[in-house]
């Protein structure tokens, strides 16, 4: 039989990438490693490891091994994780997942809360997370919610996306740049300026988003010399560093030096998205159905994206 220390040894060495430093990490020797590896491949009956020049591959068979034993330590660990909840009286462990473009302002907070009081006992765990990730998390059970900027590039069959609301993007430049006092800008009128934001290659979200109403405009953003796809570029806004295209709600965590200007196009608002599985529980459907209240705070409420 399988036991859960060869499963941990055998995800242990794939991540590590050899034997030798995984039995570092393990504090084992590397021979008695290899011999758990070996067991674990007679039980399975099949090769699961390849020994190359450097580093270790995965077969075929070794891939599937691999997804499984992830999430079968992944459970365990969240089965401990909610005992311990239980022991200390906790109901239930609820894990909010939100982009960085997707700030936890009053509104949302007030709405987190309004789901608290109404479930005294359950816990909720909020991490920070990419749009594109946190498709990635909820479908392997690591997230249960998920706030997101549209649009998400990758789409995973169990993982429904929900349109929550849409707000307004906004012009953030320093508080002496030269369209700091307008009224409305335009975004042609950002041809010449340097972005502290650029898009991700391979992600969707706030970055994907800016570079496709300039690109309706005929230009792609020019990179600032210091660049961030996180918060952080509101330091770097202050700092004189660049502007950026940034939700209206940012206003509430932009430093002093940060001046928000409306835009004149029409068709320049981003939308926020709910991302949770097809079968989640009932307490997350609660988080859901408070989260969904939030859409009064902002411009208006989205529609059901396609999942």
């Amino acid at each position: 039989m399988v036991s859960m220390r060869q499963l941990r040894y055998f995800v242990e060495i794939v991540e590590a990438g050899n034997y030798s430093l995984a039995a570092e990490r393990l504090y084992i020797a590397q021979s008695a490693l290899s011999r758990q590896i070996k067991e674990l491949e007679t039980t399975v009956q099949a090769q699961l490891l390849t020994r190359g020049a450097r580093r270790v591959e995965l077969t075929p068979a070794g891939r599937t091994f691999y997804d499984g034993a992830k999430r079968l330590l992944f459970n365990l660990n969240e089965t401990l994780v909610r005992t311990q909840h239980a022991d200390r009286g906790e109901q239930a462990l609820v894990r909010l997942l939100h982009s960085s473009s997707v700030p936890l302002d009053p509104v949302l907070m007030g709405r987190i809360q309004a789901f608290l009081d109404a479930n005294e006992g359950v816990s909720l765990e909020i991490s920070q997370l990419t749009s594109e990730h946190q498709g990635d998390d909820i479908e392997q059970g690591s997230g249960d919610v998920g706030l997101a900027r549209l649009p998400v590039q990758h789409r995973h069959p169990g993982v429904r996306i929900e349109e929550l609301l849409t707000e307004p993007l906004m012009l953030a430049v320093p508080a002496r740049h030269r369209l700091a006092r307008r009224k409305k800008v335009a975004v042609a009128d950002l041809r010449d300026e340097r972005f502290v934001c650029l898009p991700h290659p391979e992600r969707g979200g706030l970055g994907f988003r800016v570079a496709e109403l300039c690109m309706r405009n005929g230009f792609f953003p020019h990179a600032a010399r210091a660049t961030s796809r996180k918060t952080t570029q509101l330091t770097l806004i202050a700092a004189g560093m660049g502007v950026s295209l940034l939700p209206a709600c940012m206003r509430s965590i932009a430093p002093a030096g940060v001046r928000f200007v409306p835009l004149a196009d029409e068709d320049t608002s981003t939308t926020v998205a709910l991302l949770h599985r097809h079968d989640a529980p009932a307490l997350t459907y609660e988080l859901l159905q408070a989260l969904r209240g939030t859409a009064h705070g902002f411009a208006r409420p989205g529609r059901r994206a396609a999942s």
